[in-house]
């Protein structure tokens, strides 16, 4: 079969080569990959993998070998898995409890882009406990795990306030059901329960600052690239806390609700822009120009084509 296998010698980080297809455990299934999502840094990754290696977390595609033990849908079935490795190629194996049918409503490209950063949100938005009526700050708020943790928080209950870096985005994330879009913080006007954090740097110290007692930050990302520095004793004297962010496994469950969600209108998807894999090299070049989607959902040929 077809993968893109990591090569830290090309362009792209990654080339299209043949490599054997999948043996499944017995409590695996076969799926036929249609979907798998790309940004820069999951390249960028994949130039540190061992060459050879298929790399990938999240696809979406068609049941072709049920599992052995009985567990799991039937050839045929249309599912979204997600898993740490194996996703950019014709054929993935995947555990039964990593998996979730994909509702007929729900177009597979959008599914796509949904599995890693709404799985991401959704269990950064559980971590903070119990949120109705309490004021959530999710900063990058205009990125992937923004664009779910807004409206899963506002579905949680929270009063939602969005940080990005222009005003730009205000309009969308309001009809997220963000009830404040600031440009930054020092317009946030009250302590907020919860954060969720995907710039890091200084803006994360600066959140820290804005916890009530008893506060907690999710930090899922650090898209600044920059160290964060607290002043002495920020930290000393008030029972707040960071705490770095563990996706954890076993996703299947909570991928079947985020899918549902979708399904039913509750959940808007993500934006996106839809490629095929055959020039990866000018693909890897797209997303890493200044104006890159945020999320590219990416075809893959039919194993039986190859």
């Amino acid at each position: 079969m077809q993968a893109l296998i990591s090569d830290p010698d090309t362009p792209a980080g990654v080339r299209l080569g043949q490599v054997p297809e999948p043996v499944p455990q017995a409590s695996e299934v076969v799926i036929e990959v249609e979907w798998f999502t790309l940004l820069a840094r999951n390249l960028d990754h994949a130039a540190t993998l061992p060459a050879g290696s298929i790399p990938g977390f999240d696809a979406v595609g068609v049941v072709r070998r049920a599992a052995e033990d009985g567990t799991g849908p039937a050839p045929g079935t249309r599912v979204a898995t997600l898993t740490t490795a194996n996703a950019w190629a014709q054929l993935r194996a995947v555990p039964t409890h990593e998996l979730a049918i994909v509702p007929e409503r729900v177009d597979p490209g959008q599914a796509a882009t949904l599995l890693v950063p709404g799985a991401s949100a959704l269990r950064a938005v559980r971590r903070l406990g119990a949120l109705t009526g309490r004021r959530l700050l999710v900063t990058g708020a205009g990125g992937a795990v923004g664009h779910f943790a807004v409206q899963l928080g506002r579905l949680a209950g929270a009063h939602v306030i969005a940080a990005v870096r222009n005003s730009g985005s205000r309009d969308r994330l309001t009809a997220l059901g963000a009830e404040e879009v600031v440009t930054g913080l020092d317009q946030v006007s009250a302590p907020v329960h919860g954060v969720i954090d995907s710039v890091g740097g200084p803006l994360l110290a600066q959140a820290f600052e804005l916890l009530a007692e008893g506060g907690l930050i999710q930090q899922v990302g650090a898209s600044s690239g920059q160290p964060t520095t607290f002043a002495p004793y920020q930290m000393v004297g008030r029972r707040r806390a960071i705490e770095g962010f563990w996706a954890g496994d076993r996703f299947g469950t909570d991928l079947a609700y985020l899918l549902d969600l979708l399904a039913d209108g509750t959940l808007l998807p993500l934006d996106s822009e839809h490629a095929t894999w055959g020039d990866i090299d000018a693909l890897a070049q797209q997303l890493r120009a200044a104006d890159a989607p945020r999320r590219m959902a990416v075809a893959v040929r039919p194993a039986h084509a190859s």
